[in-house]
C-alpha cells in the first residue's frame, strides 16, 4: 500500500499546532497572573470570591461609571480596594436604614428628577445591620440625608454590605485614585468578561430624606 507523502506530514502539523496552542495558553496564564489583581476578603461576595483574579480594562484608570466595579487605591492605607461605584459626581445619594428595611439605597441621577431605589440581588440577604447615610463627607450618619457627590469624587459600596468597608466608612472615593475598571475575572483561570450583580434603579414610594 502506498501512502501519500502529504498525509505523512499531517500528524506533524497537528502536533505542531497543538504545541503552539499549549504554549499560548501557558503564556496567557502567566500574563493573567502577572497583570491581574488578587481579591482578598469577602466584601464583594458573591460577585467576587476570595482568591479571584481581576484584570482591569486597559486605559480605564481615572474612570468611573455608575454600577461598574473599580480598583481604588485607598487614601487611608497602602491597599487596593475592589468596590462597586454607586453614585458619580453630581448624583445625590442616601441610605435609609430601618428594622424592616435596613438597606434602602436612594439615588437621584445628576441631582435632578426622581429619587429612585438602587437594588441588587446580592444585597437581599447580606444587608441586615447597616446604618443611615450620608454625612457631608459621604459617611454614615445618625439620620438619612441625600448628599450631592462632589466633583472628582464618587460613592462606592461592596456587594456584601454588612462585611464591607466602603464610602460609609471612608467617605467619598477620589476618581483620580481609581486604577482601573474591572473587566475580567477568574480564579485564576479561565478568565471571563463581565461581572454579575449589576444594580438596577427602581421606582421608590417611600419618604425622601
Amino acid at each position: 500500500m502506498e501512502v501519500n507523502p502529504r498525509s505523512r506530514g499531517l500528524p506533524r502539523v497537528a502536533a505542531a499546532a497543538l504545541g503552539t496552542l499549549a504554549v499560548l495558553v501557558l503564556l496567557a496564564g502567566v500574563a493573567v497572573t502577572a497583570l491581574s489583581v488578587r481579591v482578598e476578603g469577602v466584601s464583594m461576595a458573591p460577585t467576587l470570591q476570595d482568591g479571584d483574579r481581576l484584570l482591569p480594562v486597559p486605559g480605564s484608570a481615572g474612570e468611573v461609571r455608575r454600577f461598574d466595579v473599580v480598583l481604588l487605591r485607598s487614601r487611608h492605607q497602602d491597599a487596593l480596594l475592589v468596590k462597586r461605584v454607586i453614585a458619580v459626581p453630581g448624583d445625590r445619594i442616601a441610605i435609609v436604614s430601618t428594622p424592616d428595611d435596613p438597606f434602602r439605597v436612594l439615588l437621584q441621577e445628576h441631582g435632578t428628577g426622581p429619587v429612585r431605589r438602587v437594588t441588587a440581588p446580592q444585597w437581599a440577604d447580606r444587608a441586615r445591620r447597616t446604618g443611615n447615610c450620608c454625612a457631608p463627607e459621604g459617611t454614615r450618619s445618625a439620620r438619612p440625608a441625600l448628599r450631592t457627590v462632589p466633583a472628582g469624587s464618587f460613592f462606592y459600596l461592596g456587594d456584601n454590605p454588612d462585611l464591607s468597608d466602603d464610602s460609609r466608612s471612608h467617605g467619598w472615593g477620589e476618581i483620580a485614585r481609581v486604577e482601573g475598571r474591572v473587566g475580567w475575572s477568574g480564579s485564576p483561570l479561565p478568565v471571563s468578561s463581565g461581572l454579575g450583580g449589576v444594580p438596577v434603579l427602581e421606582a421608590d414610594r417611600g419618604p425622601v430624606p
